[in-house]
C-alpha cells in the first residue's frame, strides 16, 4: 500500500466523523475498536464470552523444515504450535479458565506435548480473553469497518488471521475492479465488500464456535466422540485426504 501512488496515509491525533467529512475522502477504512466512530456507528454485534484465556509465546528452536501447524487437544484446552520460520514457532494455549498462566507453567505444558522442537528459548507470555465477536453491519455510508473489528473468533482453529487475509484479498479485488471501471464511490465499494464477505465470515465464526463446543463436550465425555471419528479418519486415506482438503 505504501508503494501505491494513489494512496496517501494521514495520521489524525484527534478526529470525529465531522472532521473526516470535511476532508472529503472517497473511502474510509476503520479498524480501531475503541475510537469515536466505532462507538457511535458499529456497536451492533453477535458476542460470546468464552470465559477463558489464550496464552501466547514464541519459542526459538533448532533449525528444521518448519511448515506444518500442530494442534493438540489437552484436557484444559487446545495447544497450538504455529510455524513462523525454520527456527521460530508461535505457541497458543487456549486454557478453559480465566486464571493467568505464568512462563514457568506454560513451559511445562509446552515440554509435555512438544515432540518436534529442540527449544533454546521461550519468550515472555502474553494473555488475552477469548471472545466470539461478529459485527452485524460493516458499513456506514463510505466508512468500512475492517480487521478484528468485524470478526474475532476462538483461536482453536487458527483461522482468525486467515479470515483477515481473505478479507484483504477480497477488498483488493473490489478496489481493482472499481478502478478499472472508473468508479470512485466509497459507499459502493464498502457495500460490495459487505455483500461479498459478511455471510462467509459469519459461517466461519459460527463454525469455529461449533467446533469449540464439540471438543468441550467431547472432553467431558473423555473423548468418546472424537476418538472413533479420528480412528476412522486415520485408517482411511481418502477421508484423511478429504478432511485435510476441507480444513485447508
Amino acid at each position: 500500500m505504501n508503494k501505491n501512488k494513489l494512496l496517501k496515509f494521514i495520521k489524525l491525533n484527534s478526529y470525529s466523523l465531522d472532521i473526516i467529512k470535511k476532508r472529503n475522502y472517497n473511502l474510509i477504512i476503520n479498524s480501531e475498536i475503541n475510537n469515536p466512530i466505532t462507538k457511535k456507528y458499529f456497536q451492533k454485534k453477535i458476542e460470546k464470552n468464552y470465559k477463558s484465556l489464550a496464552h501466547t509465546a514464541i519459542i526459538d528452536h533448532k533449525k528444521i523444515e518448519n511448515r506444518i501447524a500442530t494442534q493438540i487437544f489437552t484436557k484444559n484446552g487446545p495447544l497450538a504450535f504455529l510455524p513462523l520460520s525454520n527456527n521460530q514457532t508461535s505457541i497458543v494455549f487456549s486454557n478453559n479458565s480465566t486464571k493467568l498462566i505464568d512462563k514457568s507453567s506454560l513451559t511445562k505444558i509446552i515440554n509435555k506435548y512438544n515432540y518436534l522442537y529442540e527449544i533454546s528459548k521461550i519468550s515472555e507470555v502474553e494473555s488475552v480473553g477469548i471472545k466470539l465477536i461478529l459485527l452485524r453491519n460493516y458499513t456506514f455510508k463510505n466508512i468500512l469497518s475492517f480487521g478484528d473489528l468485524i470478526h474475532k473468533v476462538h483461536p482453536l482453529a487458527g483461522q482468525g488471521f486467515n479470515m483477515t487475509i481473505r478479507d484483504i484479498k477480497s477488498l483488493s479485488n473490489i478496489l481493482d475492479e472499481n478502478i478499472r471501471l472508473g468508479i470512485n464511490d466509497g459507499e459502493v465499494i464498502a457495500q460490495k465488500f459487505q455483500q461479498n464477505n459478511k455471510h462467509l465470515n459469519f459461517i466461519y465464526g459460527m463454525g469455529i464456535d461449533t467446533i469449540n463446543s464439540f471438543f468441550k463436550l467431547d472432553n467431558k465425555l473423555k473423548n468418546n466422540l472424537s476418538g472413533p471419528i479420528f480412528k476412522i479418519l486415520k485408517g482411511n486415506k481418502f477421508l484423511n485426504k478429504y478432511a485435510t482438503f476441507l480444513s485447508n
